[in-house]
């Protein structure tokens, strides 16, 4: 093979990879959209679940997509984020609904422990009240597979049961892709469409289709201190603690999440192109190098997952 044939042959291949893991997808959100009455994407505007947005137009049309995109705010997610999860709804013409942390604690329904303590594990209370106010029978959530252990656990269309708890040993089988989505009163499924997408799928798909993501995402000056082997960024809501050293780094955030506990990495990458490059030398997951609340084992993703969590 010459050496002008070899980047054609390796292009067409991460193509048909690609054009694979999309058409899997698209199937999947018809599923949904033809098995279930009141379904809803969940959308944070993370790159996740824009890539399963741009799935869903694909699948839909822009205008046609056929349930609502719901997301739970903590009040602590970057505005960079959720500025950019409502120009994103608005340029699709999809309906936006935003259930928030805040009103559950107004209600009691949630407690903090203390008033630092992280909300992001609280979501899952507002979530299943979220799904019981619209009566929710289908949860369409952007979680893969490579991202941690107990989702690795996870079926495709995910059974919960009444309470909203997660099973994993009671998980329905899904040989031939072929979905049983028989569901008893107040049970409902989570359905992640990517879940045989890894993270270097989802940046190489952001290159070719050229999804527009938050500016988080891509390499930026920021003000961070190093804690727990994480470079936490030096915001209202996690200030520097007395003996740490504050320096400005160039990073980029993998994933994004709530404050409190989602972590930048330190990166010159400044294109989607740059970053596949980088994902590819990764030798730590997104999660386990950027999350700061996955490293106890009191707020592990299983524990979570069995609560409700997405």
């Amino acid at each position: 093979m010459n050496a002008r044939a070899e980047p054609q042959l390796l292009s067409k291949l991460s193509n048909s990879h690609l054009d694979a893991l999309e058409e899997e997808t698209i199937f999947i959100l018809r599923e949904v959209a033809a098995a279930f009455e009141r379904p809803a994407l969940l959308f944070s505007g993370g790159k996740d679940s824009l890539v399963m947005l741009k799935c869903a137009e694909k699948a839909f049309g822009v205008g046609r997509i056929p349930y609502p995109l719901l997301m739970i705010d903590t009040g602590h997610n970057f505005h960079e984020v959720t500025d950019f999860r409502d120009l994103r709804a608005k340029e699709l013409g999809a309906e936006l609904i935003v259930r928030n942390v805040e009103d559950s604690m107004k209600r009691g329904t949630v407690r903090l422990a203390h008033p630092g303590e992280s909300r992001n594990v609280h979501q899952s209370v507002t979530l299943l009240e979220a799904i019981d106010e619209f009566r929710f029978d289908a949860l369409i959530g952007g979680a893969r597979r490579d991202e941690e252990k107990a989702r690795a656990k996870e079926r495709i269309f995910s059974h919960r049961d009444s309470f909203g708890q997660w099973q994993p040993k009671a998980q329905r089988p899904e040989l031939w892709t072929l979905f049983n989505t028989r569901l008893q009163p107040g049970e409902h499924f989570r359905v992640f469409p990517i879940s045989n997408w890894t993270e270097l799928d989802v940046w190489q798909y952001i290159e070719r289709e050229a999804i527009a993501l938050p500016s988080l995402y891509y390499a930026h000056q920021r003000k961070v201190v190093e804690r727990n082997g994480l470079l936490v960024p030096v915001t209202e809501l996690t200030p520097a603690r007395d003996g740490e050293e504050v320096v400005e780094k160039t990073v980029r955030f993998r994933t994004v999440g709530d404050i409190t506990c989602t972590c930048p990495v330190d990166s010159p990458a400044a294109t989607a192109a740059e970053i596949v490059i980088e994902t590819l030398a990764a030798d730590v997951s997104e999660r386990g190098a950027t999350r700061m609340d996955d490293k106890t084992s009191d707020a592990s993703m299983e524990k979570r997952k069995k609560d409700g969590y997405f």
